[in-house]
């Protein structure tokens, strides 16, 4: 994994606060006072002080304010790829994707040589912002662009590409479970973070609990510390879910010192309380957390005592989770520790001995949960043998995505992404289980939606995850002839908003993961085939409902079932339907309806009678009236698309041996239709044309009346010398 992406990664997981722009040197209060203000000296220093100046922020973590004076710098010098590069950088560390990736786009643009990385670090930021095709083509080309260097780099960016497929695919078809903003009685604009409910009443995080940047000053220190809070639920409030004003958590000396803690944890008998304290090394973004445990004694929680034997050796340890594993209580945690290490920070578990209180040398969790990137977060779930934690090193949708694992503590099986919405393509981070009930859970995600400090995704909130009943559509394609399963059928799957899924049948059975309060139609399709259409609502389901199938039929016929319909004429310079043109049309519009996943191409034309841009604009308008029509007959406008070609495709000659030619020019001034499949092929199902036509090989094509008796007669017409804006030929 990328060593930027870890530092970025656990800069916000353990201590939350770094991305606000707080530093932790002494020397970055000097550096803030006088952020902000007007008379701030540094906006008046020469180019290389002042480059000198935003280095040093940047070094010392304070990204937003380095942004600013890379800015300030970037108006002497656009073009300098350095500066460039370093505002690049300066957002992706503020998680500020957007222009991350176009700073990082810049740079690449203007010193590819300097910074071929950056091509690669634009992917990232763009899966980030789930702009999932736009990433894959910058990691193909950064696959291409180095074909004998980063050899690592380039298998990360095979695995991003992998991501950004796979989050394609979840988002199309989204696990049922909706996740809300657990409010701002919860969250602020600084990141909140583990989530810890207590029962089914209250909620147990960490949070600096500030909604306005910090100055980092050591007289007022306690005033960018992460502290525990808990959250009571409100009663008798219609949203579900829905958290009062937070009060310190008082029931331990957990939040005394100068320390930020977090990560609370009880021992599944509840007489033990786990939590990190975190602190500032003096180093660049320099934090290590330790691991703490306080035991309920008489009437009161003991004073916290740092885990030993081991636990806290070596590196930063920090999120502890205890629970029962089979019979063994076991202690998870996430450790950087080097010895025994996959790389990164890995998932770590020490075995906790019942007789004596003692815990057993840590363990690495193994392969099949720890990766060269970080995981981190752990959460074990003893009521069905699963741990969940979330990981960068993962095939992942975005950035930190929840994964879980069936077994422990040292062997797992089934790894799976838990899938959209419960990940998206920003950070996923402790996924914590309601202890009682529904499989609900809590979250932290910075996520589009999040309270936000200085950019859409800087900062990370606690999310509710609530599981919806699993409501599928399950059934099969039946040929309604012959009844047997139509093989090798694409399903598909609309909303009431126009959404639509896919399914790839090769034997005729589908299977489709549906939603709450939806509407949906379902269709096959198929070379050679209509469709019927099923539909499936939703919009009476509670989340209280049981999971449950509803079964589908879709029945499919053959083209050849005798669906016919003529094109229709006009009169003279004329747009306005006829009254023999509305059999055809209502029997187009009783066969789309019967048929939504079928459309129609509606083709208009006009005799060569006047100027061509006249004529170009009255088939188009032609086409409209058919179009106007079919709409207010209820066929939605996607499912029609309409064209007018003039007179440049006549279907009959405008003249014979240069004479004017009036059943010839009748027949030009006509709509004719096109029966289409699939939107993707757009195949031609049914055609209403005649030699001549928009399908034809050739548009030089010259008919007479003697070898083309189809062409309709309207003897009662007369076009000779009719008045109008078009200027009249051979009509005497």
């Amino acid at each position: 994994m990328h060593t930027h992406m870890k530092k970025i990664g656990l800069a916000f997981a353990l201590a939350g606060f770094f991305v606000a722009g707080a530093a932790p040197a002494q020397a970055q209060q000097q550096k803030e006072k006088y952020r902000n203000k007007a008379n701030d000296p540094v906006a008046a220093l020469p180019y290389y002080k002042k480059l000198r100046w935003a280095d040093g922020l940047f070094r010392a973590g304070s990204y937003f304010s380095a942004i600013d004076y890379y800015g300030q710098l970037l108006q002497e010098q656009p073009r300098n790829p350095y500066l460039v590069y370093q505002l690049a950088e300066s957002y992706w560390y503020t998680r500020d994707y957007v222009p991350a990736a176009q700073s990082f786009h810049d740079a690449y643009a203007l010193a590819p040589k300097l910074y071929p990385e950056a091509i690669y670090k634009e992917g990232v930021m763009l899966k980030m912002q789930g702009n999932y095709d736009e990433a894959v083509v910058r990691f193909e080309q950064f696959i291409a662009d180095n074909p004998k260097t980063y050899k690592k780099l380039k298998l990360q960016a095979q695995r991003e590409i992998d991501g950004a497929r796979m989050a394609q695919t979840s988002v199309n078809d989204p696990v049922p479970v909706t996740v809300v903003n657990a409010g701002p009685n919860v969250n602020s604009a600084y990141t909140e973070l583990s989530p810890m409910p207590l029962g089914d009443s209250a909620l147990l995080f960490s949070s600096m609990r500030q909604n306005s940047p910090v100055t980092v000053d050591a007289r007022q220190r306690e005033n960018y510390l992460s502290r525990f809070l808990v959250s009571k639920k409100q009663d008798e409030v219609p949203q579900v879910d829905s958290f009062q004003w937070p009060l310190n958590f008082n029931d331990g000396n957990f939040n005394s010192g100068n320390s930020h803690v977090g990560n609370g944890a009880y021992s599944p008998g509840r007489e033990r309380f786990y939590f990190t304290r975190c602190d500032e090394t003096g180093d660049s973004l320099g934090v290590k957390c330790r691991i703490f445990v306080s035991k309920f004694e008489g009437s009161a929680w003991s004073n916290p005592q740092l885990l030993g034997e081991g636990i806290n050796d070596d590196g930063s340890n920090t999120q502890p989770s205890v629970a029962l594993v089979g019979k063994k209580e076991i202690l998870f945690f996430s450790s950087n520790r080097k010895l025994q290490s996959r790389g990164g920070y890995d998932i770590w578990y020490s075995v906790i001995d019942p007789r004596t209180g003692t815990y057993r040398r840590p363990q690495n969790a193994g392969k099949s949960i720890n990766t060269e990137g970080d995981e981190v977060t752990p959460y074990y779930d003893s009521r069905v043998g699963k741990l969940y934690f979330s990981s960068n090193g993962w095939v992942t949708m975005g950035g930190f995505d929840v994964f879980s694992a069936d077994g422990g503590p040292s062997r797992y099986t089934n790894l799976a992404n838990l899938g959209y919405p419960v990940n998206t393509s920003a950070d996923e981070l402790y996924y914590i289980k309601d202890p009682v009930g529904k499989p609900d859970a809590y979250l932290v995600s910075n996520r589009l939606g999040s309270i936000a400090l200085k950019n859409p995704t800087c900062c990370d909130d606690i999310w509710r995850v609530q599981y919806e009943p699993h409501l599928r559509a399950v059934g099969r394609a039946i040929n309604s002839r012959t009844g047997q399963p139509v093989r090798d059928v694409v399903i598909k799957m609309i909303d009431e908003a126009g959404a639509q899924r896919t399914y790839n049948s090769t034997d005729g059975n589908f299977a489709f993961n549906a939603a709450r309060g939806h509407n949906y139609v379902l269709t096959g399709d198929k070379r050679g085939f209509f469709s019927s259409r099923a539909t499936v609502s939703t919009s009476s389901m509670k989340r209280t409902d049981p999971d449950g199938d509803v079964a589908v039929t879709i029945l499919m016929d053959s083209v050849d079932m005798g669906f016919r319909v003529n094109n229709i004429y006009y009169d003279y310079d004329k747009a306005t339907l006829r009254s023999e043109s509305i059999v055809a049309l209502d029997s187009l519009v009783s066969f789309m309806r019967d048929n939504p996943s079928l459309a129609v191409d509606v083709y208009s034309h006009a005799d060569a009678v006047g100027n061509s841009t006249y004529n170009k604009d009255l088939s188009r308008r032609r086409a409209e009236s058919v179009m106007t029509y079919l709409k207010e007959k209820g066929i939605e406008a996607n499912r029609m698309n309409a064209r007018g070609f003039g007179e440049e495709i006549p279907a009959a000659p405008n003249e014979i041996n240069g004479q004017d030619n009036p059943r010839g020019r009748q027949a030009n001034r006509r709509t004719e239709f096109r029966i289409v499949g699939d939107e993707a092929g757009r195949r031609v199902q049914f055609n209403s044309a005649k030699p001549g036509s928009v399908d034809a090989q050739s548009k030089n094509l010259q008919m007479n009346e003697a070898n083309n008796p189809d062409t309709p007669e309207n003897d009662s017409e007369s076009d000779s010398g009719r008045p109008g804006s078009r200027v009249n030929r051979d009509n005497n």
